[in-house]
């Protein structure tokens, strides 16, 4: 397993070692004391997958505090953008965006942290596997538009299909202004 740092602190991509021969292929997906010898302690009580369509955009999504959520991410098959933007209060890189391109081929993973927003671009027809660190609590829910113009995003996609919540969500600046989030 190859850790990679992603610059901002505790986002890494897991690059797992796959053991191949002529009957096919096998892969630790998650294993706790790998990920804690590298500084990764979440505890995930929580899988979720989801089937999006070449040129789906999910996001961006969070859970904001007691019900905030860490994520292992990763695609089953096909190939996503995935994207996270750093909300963490007071951290050095709040507001910044984070591209990793999952690839079923590669079964590369993402941890994200708790304090991030989430969204994915399927640039294939993929299922999308995430472990969380919290259950779902649609009352904590908030989202980021996925067009931001002070984010820029490039999701990859020219004519995206969208969710209604998902068109419709505030941008970051928005959401600073009502204080649902904070920098410092």
């Amino acid at each position: 397993m190859n850790i990679i740092k992603t610059g901002i602190e505790g986002l890494v991509e897991i690059i797992p070692t796959i053991y191949k021969d002529d009957r096919g292929w096998f892969f630790e997906l998650f294993r706790e004391d790998h990920f804690r010898n590298h500084g990764i302690n979440p505890k995930f009580i929580q899988d979720n997958q989801s089937f999006s369509k070449k040129g789906v955009v999910r996001g961006l999504h969070l859970q904001l505090d007691p019900y905030a959520q860490g994520k292992l991410v990763s695609v089953i098959s096909g190939k996503v953008l995935d994207v996270v933007v750093d909300l963490r209060k007071g951290s050095s890189t709040f507001g910044k965006v984070h591209y990793c391109t999952l690839d079923s081929e590669r079964r590369n993973l993402l941890f994200v942290p708790e304090g991030f927003a989430h969204g994915f671009s399927a640039l294939e027809d993929s299922i999308f596997f995430y472990k969380c660190t919290n259950t779902h609590h649609p009352g904590a829910e908030i989202g980021i538009r996925w067009n931001d113009p002070d984010l820029a995003i490039d999701w990859t996609v020219k004519e995206p299909l969208l969710s209604a919540k998902d068109k419709n969500h505030p941008t970051l600046n928005e959401l600073l202004i009502k204080s649902v989030i904070s920098r410092n």
